[in-house]
């Protein structure tokens, strides 16, 4: 790898020297992490005085550019300006609302909320349930207010709790969402997944098949995601970049956003899930529904053939 000196000069001569080079800005920016790219950044204020991320504006544009800006980012940072951008304006990004609330782990949503509010100057509980309803916002306001991290099991309520998620859906006519949200909202994740298993001798469905039983839209999203999640959350994302990329072409605004946000979390647990479920790389299948600079930029981010 580069020096920082060796990035900045690449950097300044691709913006203001040479014209645009999406090739050069692509390989310094994504093959560096963001304390680098910080680094990157602050260098080249302080030479060109300019900001960097305005020329990266000026220079890029497209999917590349969601990428590349998206990397200037902290992995909090870029959480939280997606939940804004799935907030703001007419109509909500269900989609995008639930995929990062509902993945994320406490201790990411506590830096989230805290990021949020330094960037917004707003609640991050309050945005949400403004612009969402019913047990769909009672779910993410749960989540969203969740404890201090936790990997506590309580041997004691195991059986108790998987009793009660069966006997508010499956067991009873409509299901008692008040109860599923309190117990999948308040428990450790190492305590869910005993629950989840115990649920099994209860209920002739396992968790995720009663949850599609139960309930429908968003809420039914919400739930598989968590359920999914506590039992493999790296599953859980290679399996929605496999169905984003399921089709020709790909869905760009979901792939972009796993690839980014978990880039420096767990994107190599995620690689190998990936691999071992659907039979071939990520990396593979990246290359094979994307192409020109965005292609190159995620390739980068994905770190190898496996």
């Amino acid at each position: 790898m580069f020096g920082c000196g060796l990035c900045l000069c690449q950097i300044n001569k691709t913006l203001f020297v040479l014209g645009v080079d999406e090739q050069t800005i692509t390989d310094v920016l994504t093959k560096r992490t963001y304390n680098q790219r910080r680094e990157i950044a602050f260098a080249y204020e302080r030479r060109a005085k300019k900001d960097m991320i305005s020329a990266l504006k000026g220079a890029l544009s497209g999917s590349l550019e969601t990428v590349i800006l998206g990397l200037m980012k902290s992995t909090a940072q870029y959480d939280a300006s997606e939940i804004k951008a799935s907030i703001k304006g007419l109509g909500t990004d269900e989609e995008s609302l639930i995929e990062i609330v509902c993945s994320r782990s406490n201790a990411e949503l506590m830096e989230i909320k805290r990021v949020y509010k330094e960037l917004f100057k707003k609640d991050l509980e309050k945005d949400v349930c403004g612009d969402t309803s019913g047990d769909f916002a009672k779910l993410l306001l749960a989540l969203a207010k969740r404890a201090e991290p936790s990997s506590v099991i309580d041997y004691q309520k195991i059986d108790e709790d998987a009793r009660a998620l069966f006997e508010a859906g499956v067991k009873r006519k409509g299901t008692d969402v008040k109860c599923w949200i309190s117990i999948m909202s308040e428990r450790s994740v190492p305590h869910l997944q005993k629950v989840f298993e115990r649920y099994k001798s209860y209920s002739p469905y396992d968790m995720q098949e009663s949850i599609r039983k139960e309930v429908k839209g968003d809420l039914e999203m919400s739930f598989l995601t968590l359920v999914q999640c506590f039992e493999n959350r790296q599953l859980y994302f290679a399996n929605r970049l496999q169905d984003a990329m399921k089709s020709k072409g790909a869905k760009e605004k979901v792939l972009t956003r796993i690839m980014v946000s978990r880039c420096e979390v767990d994107l190599k647990k995620i690689r190998q899930e990936f691999k071992a479920h659907h039979g071939k790389s990520l990396y593979q299948t990246i290359a094979e529904h994307t192409k020109g600079d965005y292609q190159r930029a995620l390739l980068n981010l994905c770190g190898g053939d496996d």
